[in-house]
């Protein structure tokens, strides 16, 4: 195989994976010194700071003071379950899909919660159903930033003011890192582990007094778990939105998620966009540029600035059949991973084959800038070995 001279600039963070993704610049465990870890969580100072938790994610993300905030198990698959099993079925449905996630959704809502009147609104990976055939007197679930795909909604215009249905908002990989308009949100759940690089297991949800009214005005006819209950009596359980959550959080995890939040803070306003935006550009200068590689999303509008899908368009790599474009791309992954370079970058394994970079607001621009060189070389030597005579 032909000798291709490796790049001399290595990233100094390899973590590009798209969840967990990599903790904020600088991280240290040491914020876990004086904590209250051993402690009940319902303990007065344990509490205060499951409060702070949720005060700090209203200040960062500008959410308005009568929506609610609650921290949930289940990380954001939790939080989205307890939304679709706990208010889907008052009217009809509308579910987009155009990546796993959001086709995971349509699966609970079709063969699980068996609802009769859904209508499922598709997409291939890469591209966005169109939103102006949303019926906005129905119900409709979708995520805003498709994680697997790298496809987001470009803005909210395309949802109605005046809906009489909820806009339930899967937005993980998106929360922090991307303009959410919450006056056009009903529900709207994350997880930490994404864009504030924080630890996985807890999800949060957020609350519009319309979803809130939803709660306490509709009982659906199914059982609900524990942890997805959200009312008692017809009325919300205002306690699961002031610090005393549905089951035993994590206190190692709520002090992680406090830090991530305040170096966020001291960042500054919209610090965490800008800084997914900045890494964003990065890819997109660099794919520009690039002859063997595009972005996977058809439009440049609808691109996330977080999880960054690629695929492999060289044509001698596009010739080969299905398994062998996925081992290929597997390949560029496994070696930039023995290499120290890039970790957990392969595509997402419900996607086409390809790569996905995590270019987040943890992420430094100056690691991916560096990552670009040795994406290059890891493509012309997995080429070199492809193209040699036998």
């Amino acid at each position: 195989m032909t000798d291709i001279s490796k790049p001399d600039l290595r990233p100094v963070n390899p973590r590009f994976s798209s969840g967990p993704c990599t903790k904020r610049p600088g991280w240290t465990p040491t914020f876990l010194e004086n904590t209250h870890l051993g402690r009940s969580h319902r303990a007065k100072p344990a509490k205060a700071r499951i409060q702070l938790a949720i005060d700090l994610t209203r200040e960062l993300l500008g959410v308005p003071d009568d929506y609610r905030i609650g921290i949930v198990p289940g990380s954001d698959t939790g939080a989205v379950e307890m939304a679709l099993w706990s208010m889907l079925g008052a009217r009809g449905v509308d579910m987009l899909a155009w990546e796993s996630f959001g086709a995971g959704w349509v699966t609970d809502v079709v063969k699980q919660l068996k609802l009769d009147d859904v209508r499922v609104m598709e997409a291939d990976y890469g591209q966005l159903p169109g939103l102006s055939a949303v019926d906005w007197t129905r119900d409709v679930v979708f995520t805003w930033n498709g994680t697997t795909s790298g496809v987001r909604v470009p803005n909210a215009d395309w949802i109605a003011a005046d809906r009489e249905g909820l806009a339930i908002c899967d937005a993980t990989s998106a929360a922090f890192a991307q303009d959410l308009d919450f006056q056009k949100l009903d529900v709207v759940t994350f997880s930490w582990q994404k864009v504030l690089g924080g630890e996985g297991a807890h999800g949060v949800i957020i609350l519009s007094p319309k979803a809130v009214e939803r709660l306490e005005t509709y009982a659906p006819d199914r059982p609900l778990p524990k942890i997805f209950r959200l009312t008692k009596g017809g009325k919300l359980i205002e306690g699961i939105f002031q610090a005393a959550t549905i089951n035993t959080p994590s206190l190692m995890v709520i002090e992680d998620v406090i830090d991530a939040m305040e170096w966020a803070k001291d960042l500054g306003p919209n610090a965490l966009r800008d800084r997914a935006d900045a890494n964003h550009k990065v890819l997109a200068d660099w794919v520009a540029k690039t002859a063997w590689v595009a972005n996977l999303a058809d439009d440049p509008a609808t691109e996330s600035n977080t999880s960054v899908c690629l695929k492999i368009v060289d044509a001698d790599v596009a010739g080969l059949d299905a398994d062998g474009q996925a081992a290929f791309a597997k390949a560029i992954a496994t070696r930039l991973d023995q290499e120290g370079i890039a970790y957990d970058i392969g595509a997402y394994r419900d996607a086409p084959a390809g790569l996905r970079i995590w270019a987040g607001s943890t992420v430094e621009a100056s690691d991916l800038q560096a990552l670009t060189a040795w994406l290059d070389w890891a493509f012309a030597t997995e080429k070199a070995a492809l193209v040699q005579p036998a």
